[in-house]
């Protein structure tokens, strides 16, 4: 019987090419934890989460900390059966989404390789689409932001998403200098991060009519959801619910108030793959379409973010980028970015992407046994 032997933890520190600025803050670096779980057949399992301080309430911190003693309560265990691991950390603490998904995530690693299926196909999944991710421009001055748009329509991606959640007056501007520098055909989405308060969010998306926006994520503040279908019914643009939905709970419950059009899956809200499975049927017996999303994860995270990208149909969006937009790549094989936008996964079993050993002893780490 396959079982868990040690677990290894390291903070994972990437520098971004330039800030990244959001409505919530300012990202200089890629601030995440990595775990890697080894078993007493020599397979191992890689994970990787991202935590945001303001979205999720964790930090590399506190999941470094967290994760030592969730390691300690799976040692011993099989890691093929998932839900009972899920179980087993939930017991030791409350939420911690962010680490608990980096578990869950080198979890499935195991559990696909020890069936030899890419991660994609152990989860029921067909390459049965292209996926294409759109590239992110952050919050700036509309100058700014149309010279990086246009950068970015240049090298050939196929939408673009724009950090907004300021006043309408500034956010309108940002979009017409885009529009400008880009044309009217290439698809924009925009992300409000919870930055406007219902009667901004109303004014600014009707004012943005004109501009061909395909949606726009979390206009108002994640605790004031109940106000997010109001939102929604005087809003031009398409709602995608991102902070607001963490879980399948907060799935059914915003559909249930037809708050939104789309959902958007980040495995560091949900704690994982197990719990975003839910998320999916959700959306499915709701007839709501998904995106697949992500923090700043590095290339390893990304890599099992598009292999759940195949597990269903319903998932049409694809905001994958994050890898893109930093100065070092330590991840070995993984996802290939290729021209337009176009990212695609190998059929190694498993996630199929790890990091170098001479890497890893760089990190600060903790080894649990």
């Amino acid at each position: 019987m396959l079982q868990i032997t040690s677990i290894e933890i390291y903070k994972l520190l990437i520098p971004l090419k330039e800030p990244f600025v959001i409505s919530l803050g300012t990202q200089f670096n890629a601030d995440n934890v990595l775990i890697v779980i080894k078993t007493n057949e020599e397979l191992i399992g890689w994970g990787e989460c991202s935590p945001y301080m303001s979205i999720n309430g964790e930090s590399v911190e506190t999941c470094f900390a967290v994760a030592q003693y969730l390691a300690k309560v799976l040692i011993g265990k099989n890691p093929t059966e998932i839900e009972d691991c899920i179980v087993a950390m939930d017991k030791v603490i409350y939420g911690n989404n962010s680490i608990k998904s980096a578990f869950d995530m080198a979890l499935y690693d195991l559990a696909a390789q020890d069936k030899g299926l890419p991660l994609y196909k152990f989860l029921g999944g067909r390459k049965d689409k292209i996926i294409t991710t759109d590239m992110t421009v952050g919050i700036g001055s509309p100058e700014k932001m149309a010279a990086d748009a246009l950068r970015f329509k240049e090298a050939g991606f196929p939408a673009i998403k724009v950090k907004l959640g300021q006043s309408t007056e500034i956010d309108v501007a940002r979009i017409k200098a885009i529009r400008l520098a880009v044309g009217n055909e290439l698809p924009l989405r925009i992300d409000a991060n919870q930055g406007w308060t219902v009667p901004t969010a109303i004014a600014t998306l009707q004012a943005l009519k004109p501009y061909n926006i395909e949606h726009c994520e979390e206009p108002i503040a994640r605790w004031n959801f109940m106000e997010l279908s109001k939102v929604k019914q005087a809003s031009p643009i398409k709602i995608m619910a991102d902070e607001s939905c963490c879980t399948q709970h907060d799935a059914n419950r915003l559909a249930t108030l037809q708050a939104c059009d789309y959902f958007n899956i980040k495995l560091g809200k949900s704690g994982g793959i197990f719990n975003a499975l839910q998320i999916v049927a959700a959306g499915n017996n709701h007839n709501i379409k998904l995106q697949i999303g992500s923090f700043m994860e590095s290339r390893l995270a990304t890599t099992a973010f598009v292999h759940f990208a195949f597990c269903n149909a319903s998932i049409v969006h694809f905001d994958v980028d994050t890898p893109l937009m930093m100065a070092e790549d330590p991840i070995e094989n993984g996802l290939h970015y290729l021209p337009n936008g176009v990212v695609t996964i190998d059929d190694t079993p498993g996630i199929g992407a790890s990091i170098d050993t001479a890497y890893l002893k760089s990190l600060e780490q903790a080894i649990i046994q």
